[in-house]
């Protein structure tokens, strides 16, 4: 009888489950960081669109104002983010002159919602000089 049971002991055929089960729990976190952790790529890469569009606009238009607001407004639309936004410069700008703008956006990450989740601050940064001249 001690016998039997020290072979069932020492018998190994169900350590396969416990090394499927490992990786299934492995995976299944692997998963989960991604699922939290690639939206804050995305909305860098959407921040990083929103920032050179912003630019391009007050290139073309040589000014910071209304025209440059209505870009930005139809840009939070299209995106789906708010950023806050910096300009260096106000008004009119004249020929070849720089101008640069600068966004913020906070956001999220972590895994298992509030619990272990930290906010992280996004930054863009995007400059242009002025295609228009101002008599």
């Amino acid at each position: 009888m001690l016998k039997r049971i020290g072979m069932l002991w020492k018998d190994r055929r169900g350590e396969g489950y416990v090394d499927v089960i490992v990786l299934v729990l492995c995976a299944v976190l692997v998963i989960a960081l991604a699922v939290r952790v690639l939206p804050v790529y995305i909305a860098k890469h959407r921040l990083d669109t929103f920032a050179t569009e912003l630019v391009r606009e007050a290139e073309v238009t040589g000014n910071i104002g209304a025209e440059t607001d209505r870009r930005a407004a139809v840009l939070k639309e299209k995106t789906g983010i708010d950023p806050e936004i910096a300009w260096s410069a106000e008004g009119r700008i004249q020929l070849n002159e720089e101008v640069t703008v600068t966004l913020t956006l906070h956001q999220e990450i972590g895994l298992f919602g509030n619990f272990g989740s930290f906010p992280i601050l996004l930054r863009s940064q995007a400059a242009g000089k002025s295609e228009v001249y101002w008599k």
